[in-house]
């Protein structure tokens, strides 16, 4: 038990600096190659901090534990819409960008709704994970070359800026720190779950449960610790992106992959429950988005609230 902790509080202070190093190595990134910060966390940070599923996902497939696959996937959806976002933005308003309502929102919605409609008959098989993995390359080139496009007009305030901080040197000292932040992000979370699911194991509760609830939370920790900071940091625009960005790589990269490599079965219950909760909660943050173009402390309340009935509904289940 003592070792279980000594993970859990490893992997939290990893986290934390993986974090850190990631938002603000990518907003320096963002302004070097014009490109919006919601971009960057739609893309970049997005892949940096799912990375911690991808590598559960896969693993609990090889391993003959399609339960903790598609519930770690579909736990992380709602726990990033829900607890991430609702922790986000307690912390600071969320502005909300017009992409984020017009491209990114209809992208994680149409993304969870044909995986709901593929999953029916219990399967993902490998042709659909195809199918995936090609929306997705399609939506990140997409998105790249727009925010390109919008921000090809630089002010002379912004060109001197850019010109001091587009060297090589800083350049590759960027890169760096992202990569180091998503290493952070990964082994930092590993770590994390390694430690919960050792204690969850031994209260002797089921695969279903542990993948929505202790790898689901603790796989989503990169994107509480990453939107946490971006707010603290006024970076909003960064922490909506990311935890958008995280949903559709969620289901688009890691189930892609997973099921490319191995078919993933989907349990009835996740099917009819889980699932159901997913697109509610991702419906359900349209209006907050919509009204007055951000998401403020009493929506982000209310989003606790429902994270803790959903995950009080699977644990009495």
């Amino acid at each position: 038990m003592s070792d279980n902790i000594l993970f859990l509080f490893a992997g939290l202070f990893v986290l934390v600096l993986g974090g850190e190093f990631l938002v603000k190595s990518s907003t320096n990134l963002a302004l070097r190659l014009r490109i919006s910060p919601l971009v960057v966390g739609l893309t970049i940070v997005a892949f940096g901090t799912s990375s911690p599923e991808l590598l559960v996902s896969i693993n609990a497939a090889l391993s003959g534990s399609p339960d903790l696959t598609m519930g770690n996937v579909i736990g992380s959806n709602i726990c990033n819409l829900a607890l991430v976002l609702g922790v986000s933005a307690i912390i600071r308003p969320i502005r909300v960008n017009t992409d984020s309502i017009k491209i990114d929102w209809p992208m994680t919605m149409g993304s969870s709704v044909l995986l709901y409609f593929l999953v029916r008959e219990g399967l993902l098989k490998s042709f659909e994970g195809v199918l995936f993995i090609a929306l997705l390359v399609g939506y990140t080139v997409f998105v790249i070359r727009k925010s390109r496009k919008e921000n090809h007009i630089i002010s002379f305030t912004d060109q001197r800026e850019l010109a001091k901080r587009n060297t090589s040197k800083h350049l590759i000292k960027d890169i760096v720190l992202i990569i180091l932040g998503c290493t952070g992000l990964f082994y930092g979370s590993d770590w994390f779950v390694e430690g919960a699911k050792g204690m969850a194991l031994n209260l002797g509760v089921s695969e279903r449960v542990i993948g929505i609830t202790v790898l689901a939370l603790g796989t989503s920790l990169p994107e509480l610790v990453t939107a946490s900071i971006a707010s603290f940091r006024n970076q909003t625009d960064l922490a909506l992106g990311n935890l958008m960005g995280s949903n559709i790589f969620n289901i688009l990269s890691i189930l892609g992959i997973t099921s490319i490599i191995k078919e993933i079965e989907v349990s009835d219950v996740i099917l009819k429950t889980d699932m159901v909760w997913m697109l509610g909660v991702t419906l359900l943050i349209l209006p907050m988005m919509v009204h007055k173009r951000q998401v403020g402390r009493y929506e982000g309340a209310a989003l606790l609230l429902i994270y803790g009935y959903y995950t009080f509904e699977v644990l009495s289940s």
